[in-house]
């Protein structure tokens, strides 16, 4: 069983950064890509990245494509959302997820981290 904990959501004002850290206990996680996704009050869950296992390649949401990047360390069993220029709209619970690198479906998922982008 792989468990994913989420940690660096907190409140920053209007062009700042953040970074999320996603840690993953078990010994898949540099076999399986990694997704993260946000929700935000009312609105369905979206798609803000996406990394293969090794990290070369990457995917990501039109709204949020050249200002987060998605990272991953596998000798940590971590992966990072490094999110730039952030705007109100960015605000949400964002969640990171694992899964097989040959579909778009996650099979694990973590508990969520709230992200706040104040004006």
């Amino acid at each position: 069983q792989v468990q994913l904990v989420e940690s660096g959501g907190g409140l920053v004002q209007a062009g700042g950064s953040l970074r999320l850290s996603c840690a993953a206990s078990g010994r898949t996680f540099s076999s399986q890509a990694m997704g993260w996704f946000r929700q935000a009050p009312g609105k369905e869950r979206d798609f803000v990245a996406r990394i293969s296992r090794s990290g070369s390649r990457t995917a990501y949401g039109d709204s949020v494509r050249g200002r987060f990047t998605a990272l991953r360390d596998n000798a940590r069993n971590t992966g990072y959302l490094q999110m730039n220029s952030l705007k109100p709209e960015d605000t949400a619970v964002y969640y990171c997820a694992l899964g097989p690198a040959s579909s778009n479906t996650y099979d694990y998922w973590g508990q969520g981290t709230q992200v706040t982008v104040s004006s």
